[in-house]
């Protein structure tokens, strides 16, 4: 059995910042995912999709957002159980909390953060015969590495900002890009739309609006796709892969049965300490709602510092909590291994 003051449920860039704000506060922090490596939907699905909305990083990846994310929480020494999917979340007479997993792991937490996302997911997939025959091969429903598609002759379907993303960072790498859509109604940001539509009056691209209505496969191989039209007319385009950007299956999961209220799989937050409705058990990320919700990383990053503070006066209720600034306090300097704001200057010029 596992004792710490937090198990954190969920591994993307949320969860892992949530360690860090509770490392400042001097909280020890587990955290628990059901993907078999950290970063969440991130690394998963959009390892290599640009991010600009980092506040001081004009630009990266979010593979780099991660990998900056966990050497930033390295003083606290964050304990890790990956590949598996939290079971069972149950209070005690004390009030903390068992936590099992589906590795048999089993935790003592003072309170729970749950940092899941949309939950467990898997991404929405082509259901047409003959498409898990080459899937992973030639139908992709995330990009490991994109230098794959480079000079062939590449499918995007989607309407999403992830797809346009994906549309707009290989246009030029691929000896042709075709995006396919069952309508001219995209979800995507306007802007990403406008970029895509003059990249096809340019003839960089097309744009072929119907549903993807059956698979041409020879021998193991795909060769093209038809593409069925509102019309009745069908289009057969020759392709050498097909990215699938259709969004994600979210599923709660164990979630749905710790006695949480719940609206339309979202958790009700307050948004002083964002904690529920059940004492002890807090919800940042997407997993959560409240009025003026954002989905975005930066409003997850603001969420995970409130809940630190709502967790550290849940934990010591007598106890005031003194904020203290990073840039001058020596506890803070303690906690993150500085030896002074001058020390880690001088080191970082040498």
């Amino acid at each position: 059995m596992i004792v710490t003051d937090v198990v954190i449920v969920g591994a993307g860039p949320v969860g892992l910042f949530q360690v860090f704000e509770l490392g400042l506060l001097d909280l020890r922090a587990h955290i628990i995912d059901s993907m078999p490596q950290v970063g969440g939907q991130c690394i998963e699905l959009y390892p290599d999709k640009p991010i600009y909305d980092i506040p001081a990083i004009p630009a990266c990846d979010a593979r780099e957002l991660v990998e900056r994310l966990m050497r930033q929480i390295k003083p606290f020494s964050p304990e890790f159980h990956l590949n598996q999917e939290v079971t069972e979340v149950a209070r005690q007479p004390s009030d903390r909390f068992i936590v099992r997993t589906s590795a048999g792991n089993e935790f003592v937490a003072a309170a729970v953060i749950i940092a899941g996302g949309v939950g467990s997911f898997r991404p929405r997939t082509l259901n047409i015969p003959g498409a898990d025959t080459v899937e992973g091969r030639q139908i992709h429903y995330k990009v490991s590495d994109p230098a794959l598609f480079a000079g062939k002759d590449l499918i995007i379907a989607g309407a999403g900002d992830s797809a346009l993303d994906w549309v707009l960072a290989l246009y030029d790498k691929v000896n042709s890009l075709i995006l396919v859509h069952r309508s001219r109604e995209f979800r995507a940001m306007a802007g990403k739309v406008r970029q895509m539509e003059q990249l096809c009056s340019e003839q960089k691209m097309q744009f072929l609006e119907g549903d993807i209505s059956a698979l041409d496969i020879v021998d193991g191989k795909l060769r093209a796709i038809s593409v069925g039209t509102r019309s009745g007319l069908t289009t057969r385009v020759t392709t050498d892969h097909v990215l699938v950007q259709w969004g994600l299956h979210p599923k709660l999961g164990p979630i749905a049965n710790w006695g949480l209220n719940l609206e339309k799989n979202q958790i009700p937050v307050d948004t002083a300490k964002f904690a529920t409705n059940v004492p002890g058990i807090f919800a940042v990320g997407d997993i959560n709602t409240y009025p003026g919700k954002k989905k975005l990383i930066l409003s997850g990053f603001h969420e995970a510092a409130l809940a630190a503070f709502g967790v550290r006066e849940h934990l010591r209720p007598d106890e005031k909590v003194h904020l203290q600034y990073t840039t001058t306090s020596p506890v803070m300097h303690r906690r993150l291994g500085l030896a002074s704001p001058r020390a880690e200057q001088e080191a970082k010029v040498a």
